[in-house]
């Protein structure tokens, strides 16, 4: 089973950039697609990028489309989302999660594994 640990999450100005990371551990880490989801208080827990096993093909929510990037390093079992531009609205806990199968997939039911996530607050 792939466990999954976020980090990289904190306060910043609207605008600014954060760069979130996923260390995962596993065998067979990079044999599928992996992904961030987020959740803000009174909300359900929303799609943001995901990104193939072999990280070749990603797919964004359009709320972060050209704002955001995934990718991940399998040498390192890494996931980033690159932040940029950052608005209030994107004030969530971040988590990112391994998919059952390779494929850069968007409902969260397609996904095993979940990290405990890391809180990301966009000041207004």
């Amino acid at each position: 089973q792939v466990q999954l640990v976020e980090s990289g999450g904190g306060l910043v100005q609207a605008g600014g950039s954060l760069r979130l990371s996923c260390a995962a551990s596993g065998r067979t880490f990079s044999s599928y697609a992996m992904g961030w989801f987020r959740q803000a208080p009174g909300k359900e827990r929303e799609f943001v990028a995901t990104i193939s096993g072999t990280g070749v093909s990603t797919r964004y929510a359009d709320s972060v489309k050209g704002r955001f990037t995934i990718s991940r390093d399998n040498a390192k079992n890494t996931v980033y989302l690159q932040m940029d531009s950052l608005k209030p609205e994107d004030t969530a806990v971040y988590y990112c999660a391994s998919s059952i199968i390779v494929l850069p997939v968007t409902t969260p039911g397609s996904y095993k594994n979940w990290g405990q996530g890391t809180q990301v607050t966009v000041a207004s």
